[in-house]
């Protein structure tokens, strides 16, 4: 083993107790720990990271591990469970944090909005380049979480003259229209590509992008070019954030989320805010939070009521229904699909002009999210043939629509596991690994940690439900061979 990752506290004098409970609860070897702790490492960047069955054994015995191991453990642990295992759960501590990288409950100022992800994004792109991500970040949730972003429908009073125009003068932007139509056009271009080829690919150029906007946000311009400008910055700050949630880097996803929606608040986009809401209840979703996610959605619903149009409403309806099904709710859930639908039809018929980040919220992701919420209602209801069977038709048509779609690859591969566990739920692994082995054949172009943990865990679940059909061994075999074990975040 490396002694790189050693720990600068020495041995502790008493067993890691709380540490202790969370691994043996993960029914976990300290073998299998230490291999995931290692995956993770590269994932992120850590490649000095190197532990083995004795480090684990005296982190056990109470040692304190150094960054960022302690982040890696906590993240480990709250996909285990389903739930967000904060550092301090695991008897663990956090190295010092300064308040421009930690927390959620920000200051609602442009200037200091401006500041804050400049910092970030330039952390982020320096800590990326040493190969190490570094600053810890604890995710938060609950009161925590869902509390300051409450202030987001908050009116806040204009921000007074930054250091540029404290005398009152005014310059005229240097940015040119053409400059300014450039900058939206190239964000709307790291969309698409994150839609084509997933967040590894291009994650660290939307964050030098973001840097870049946060540098022109720090001179003075007109209110209008401002007003764009913040715009801008929320579209990729929110983008970040998103890659960074579809690689595997759940803290920082979230950092980023939280600037995005001051951003877009200095803005005055509440429908951008609402969307952005929306990608941090998804999350909430991902990390068995469903019922801040409901929090964070009704928050996106009340804030855009009467300025968002058909089509976003519709992708909020839908996400609720994601949030509801969760909490087990079959009766608010199926409302809730149902209101997506309307709104969705009513949005295929005004044909109103619509923002570029919505235009993903199409038929087939309509139907991707709906049979998605049937299906979680079937695993939250012990696995319920009834409503997998309720699930099959709409993601069948999600699956066929987005295989005519060749922009959306991450989507059509979600999907088609989707589909795959559909089938499991029915007991079906034939069907089951046919649709997983197509979803491989995806996976392996679209660099997506989110794909290949859920491919990984939908083969998993066959294999221990259905570990002596051949299909299933097969498909077992070739996961194995071909699936990446890491994606970098890049």
């Amino acid at each position: 083993m490396s002694g790189s990752d050693a720990d600068g506290t020495g041995h502790g004098k008493r067993p890691n107790e709380q540490l202790g409970s969370w691994f043996v609860r993960s029914g976990w070897s300290k073998g299998e720990l230490a291999r995931q702790v290692n995956r993770r490492a590269r994932q992120i960047g850590a490649h000095h990271i190197s532990t083995d069955t004795s480090r684990v054994r005296r982190w056990l015995d109470g040692e304190q591990p150094r960054e960022p191991i302690p982040r890696i453990l906590g993240e480990l642990f709250s996909e285990r469970f389903g739930t967000v295992v904060a550092i301090e759960d695991l008897g663990l501590r956090t190295a010092h944090q300064s308040p421009s990288v930690s927390g959620v409950d920000l200051p609602w100022a442009g200037h200091q909005t401006v500041a804050l992800l400049s910092d970030f994004s330039r952390s982020d792109l320096m800590l990326a380049r040493r190969g190490f991500l570094g600053t810890s970040l604890a995710l938060s949730a609950g009161p925590a979480l869902v509390e300051p972003m409450q202030r987001w429908l908050v009116p806040t009073p204009p921000s007074g003259p930054g250091p540029a125009d404290s005398a009152g003068v005014r310059r005229p932007s240097r940015l040119s229209e053409p400059e300014l139509g450039l900058l939206e056009s190239t964000t709307a271009m790291f969309r698409q590509w994150d839609a084509q080829c997933g967040g590894g690919l291009r994650r660290k150029a939307v964050v030098g992008q973001l840097h870049e906007v946060t540098d022109l946000l720090q001179e003075p311009h007109p209110a209008a070019v401002s007003g764009r400008l913040f715009t801008c910055a929320a579209e990729l700050a929110e983008l970040a954030g998103w890659m960074s949630y579809d690689v595997g880097l759940q803290p920082t996803a979230q950092k980023y989320f939280v600037l995005a929606l001051h951003a877009a608040k200095e803005a005055g986009d509440k429908p951008l805010g609402s969307y952005i809401l929306s990608s941090m209840s998804r999350q909430m979703i991902h990390l068995g939070r469903p019922d801040d996610a409901l929090e964070l959605i009704h928050l996106a619903q009340y804030g855009s009521r009467e300025c968002a149009t058909p089509r976003t409403q519709a992708m909020l309806y839908a996400m609720e229904a994601r949030a509801y099904a969760n909490m087990g709710q079959p009766s608010k859930t199926k409302r809730a699909v149902r209101m997506a639908e309307v709104t969705f039809a009513d949005a295929l018929e005004t044909r109103e002009p619509e923002p570029d980040w919505i235009r993903f919220f199409s038929e087939a992701e309509l139907n991707g999210e709906n049979a998605h919420s049937y299906r979680d209602l079937a695993y939250v209801a012990g696995r319920s043939p009834t409503y997998a069977s309720l699930a099959e038709p709409v993601m069948e048509r999600a699956v066929e629509l987005f295989s005519e779609d060749t922009e959306h690859q991450r989507s059509y591969a979600l999907n088609l596991v989707g589909m795959a566990t559909v089938h499991l739920l029915k007991r079906e692994p034939e069907q089951s690994t046919r649709l997983a082995e197509q979803a491989l054949h995806v996976a392996r172009r679209v660099r997506s940690e989110r794909v290949n943990t859920r491919l990984r865990k939908t083969v998993d679940t066959a294999a221990r439900d259905f570990g002596d059909v051949p299909e299933v061994v097969h498909l077992t075999d070739l996961i194995t061979a071909q699936l990446p074990e890491t994606a970098e975040a890049v």
